[in-house]
Parts: structure tokens; C-alpha cells; sequence
């Protein structure tokens, strides 16, 4: 059974989760706007990972505890240019990470090693997510508008 205080925390990771899943189909609806339909793609793919993470904490949740959700904030909707979304998206990896981070340790304070080993795997992958989007930024820095060629090889993403 989960603390009431680490209860709290993982169900707002879990609507954290969610609203990431928001904000990358709301990259996805601007990419398809400015007609870069690789980037939309890249970014709906990663909505579908966003909410297998926030499934992921529903089902630990919910298997441990109660699952309470709470609203969803509206993303952003408009991105000065594809590099600008990337840069968006790099950051908003970056403050998960954060998160992500903050519930290891309230884990390891609170003497919970389930969910701190439940948490592990989230641990490595914003390594990857962090990796992922920093690399789509790098490439467009070297063509800031998004060139055919980039988008064209994020649309071959699995």
C-alpha cells in the first residue's frame, strides 16, 4: 500500500504524464498546420509513448492505491518555427526528468523500494526521450525552418 504523501505524488506524475501526451499531439496539430507532416507524425508517436507512461502509472496506482485525476492544463498551441517545438519539447523532457527524479528520492525517503524499482524504469527512459529530442534539435539548428530532408526522415520513425 502506498503512503498517502507518495499516493499523492505519483498521481500527479500520472496527470503530468498526460498532459504530455496533450502537448505533443498539440506539437503534432502545428506541424500538420505548417505542413511538416514527418515532424507530425514524430510527435504523434510520441504522444502514443506518453500515454503508455501515464497508463503506467494509472495501473501502479491503482494496483497500490487510489488513482484520483485531477484536470489537464491546454498546452501551447503555436511555435515560433519546428526548431522552436523541438526546443519546447527538449525542455518539457528535461522538467519530467525532474519529476521523474523527485519521486525517486520522496521514494527512497520514505522507505518505499517498490515503487522506488517501480520507478527505474522511467529513470532510463527520459534518458532516451532526453537523447531522442535533443538530437532533433541539434539537426535543426543546422536548418532552423526544418528542412525537407529532416522532416522526411522524422516521418521514418517506429
Amino acid at each position: 500500500m502506498l503512503s498517502e504523501k507518495m499516493q499523492q505524488a505519483l498521481n500527479r506524475q500520472l496527470v503530468a504524464e498526460l498532459y504530455s501526451a496533450y502537448l505533443y499531439l498539440s506539437m503534432a496539430a502545428y506541424f500538420e498546420s505548417v505542413k511538416m507532416s514527418g515532424m507530425a507524425h514524430w510527435m504523434r508517436l510520441q504522444t502514443k509513448e506518453e500515454q503508455t507512461h501515464g497508463m503506467k502509472f494509472f495501473d501502479y496506482v491503482a494496483q497500490n492505491g487510489r488513482v484520483e485525476l485531477a484536470p489537464i492544463e491546454g498546452p501551447t498551441t503555436e511555435w515560433a518555427s519546428p526548431l522552436a517545438a523541438f526546443e519546447a519539447a527538449l525542455a518539457h523532457e528535461k522538467k519530467v526528468t525532474a519529476l521523474i527524479n523527485d519521486l525517486v528520492k520522496l521514494a527512497k525517503q520514505q522507505g518505499d523500494s517498490a515503487t522506488e524499482a517501480f520507478l527505474q524504469w522511467f529513470v532510463k527512459e527520459q534518458e532516451e526521450e532526453e537523447e531522442s529530442a535533443e538530437g532533433v534539435v541539434q539537426k535543426l539548428k543546422a536548418a532552423p525552418q526544418g528542412s525537407p530532408a529532416i522532416d522526411r526522415e522524422l516521418g521514418q520513425r517506429q
